[in-house]
């Protein structure tokens, strides 16, 4: 709405510029979610859309019984009307991105509707939510498959080197898919603290926004050898969004929290955030950027494989914050922990950007 006023009203041409509505579209998101949070935490109470727990979890995280979930709306709400009001809705990205949030956000509230409503404390099975991300990943995949123009928007670039990089031609499409929905499992994995999840969302978008609107300016680009991309630096509009919502919905979900976001958050954010990493070239980065999810995964995996094949466990619990949990590690601790690595990592992702 911003760059269509930009373009109509000349006394308002000062909105054109990117950076001004990327500050814009972060600052309507954040107030958004903060004045918003508190009638989507009384609306959730009346609807009883409240937290379960699972009996054999951590003992202490049985006082979370009765939380408000699904806050992951707010979050979509806001991320909305930041992108609303600062991209420019031409854009296709924005398009992909938002198809993305709310494709993601329906099977999370699917899933959380059942654990609720129907007092299943399973939700979805694994299979029905893996078949509906794929399903919705392989649509954007074959958008971005059809719409490439330049090689270097389908090569996977790898950090530290120059000019090293690999055409992924027609495994392109599986390839989007694989990280679009490796990360909304990864985030959803992850989501199991009070603001645990949120803010590595948060670090990590505004990180991605950064190469976003590098790669999308074609002197940055050049003279920081990452791929120019056209249209791309748009993407940092709703990189903004996403972090000013985030950032406003962490004024609910920090401990102890008010509010959960719930599956219709995780998937939803963690898509995107993968598709993100996408659009910037940037997949191998966004693996560095993101290895408190990565490293949560990894348990899960490994536990599931140390369970079955060796009826032995590697983990007292997994996600791997579980297992600190019953090592006696206090929440706080772990979150803010896990926290500090993700700004470590992030700033070793960002890194790259010089050495290569």
């Amino acid at each position: 709405m911003l760059f269509w006023l930009a373009q109509h009203i000349q006394a308002l041409s000062v909105l054109h510029y990117l950076s001004l509505r990327i500050i814009l579209a972060a600052l309507i998101a954040l107030v958004s979610t903060i004045c918003g949070g508190k009638k989507v935490i009384q609306l959730l109470v009346n609807h009883r859309m409240k937290q379960m727990i699972r009996l054999y979890g951590p003992q202490e995280h049985l006082n979370k019984a009765g939380v408000p979930t699904m806050g992951g709306i707010l979050i979509i709400a806001a991320l909305t009307l930041g992108v609303l009001f600062g991209a420019d809705l031409s854009n296709s990205y924005i398009w992909y991105l938002w198809f993305t949030v709310l494709g993601f956000g329906f099977i999370g509230w699917l899933d959380d509707y059942l654990k609720i409503a129907k007092q299943n404390v399973d939700g979805l099975s694994a299979r029905q939510k893996l078949a509906g991300q794929i399903v919705v990943a392989a649509i954007i995949a074959f958008w971005l498959w059809r719409g490439i123009t330049l090689s270097q928007e389908s090569a996977l670039i790898v950090p530290f080197f120059k000019e090293f990089s690999w055409q992924l031609g027609c495994l392109f499409p599986f390839w989007v898919v694989l990280v679009m929905v490796s990360s909304s499992n990864a985030i959803n994995l992850t989501d199991g603290l009070d603001g645990l999840a949120i803010m590595p969302i948060v670090l990590i978008t505004a990180a991605l926004g950064v190469f976003s609107y590098i790669g999308g300016h074609s002197d940055f680009a050049s003279y920081l050898l990452v791929p120019y991309i056209p249209k791309l630096a748009e993407v940092a509009v709703f990189c903004s969004a996403l972090v000013g919502a985030g950032l406003g919905f962490l004024w609910f979900n920090a401990y102890p929290a008010q509010l959960f976001m719930g599956d219709v958050g995780s998937l939803s954010l963690g898509a995107a955030i993968g598709l993100i990493a996408v659009l910037a070239r940037q997949e191998l980065v966004f693996v560095l950027m993101a290895g408190i999810p990565v490293i949560e995964t990894l348990s899960v995996i490994i536990q599931i494989i140390s369970r079955r094949y060796f009826n032995k466990k590697v983990f007292y619990m997994a996600p791997f914050h579980h297992h600190l949990e019953f090592l006696g590690w206090a929440e706080p601790k772990i979150i803010v922990r896990f926290w500090i690595i993700t700004c470590v990592l992030v700033l070793l992702g960002l890194a790259t950007l010089k050495i290569r």
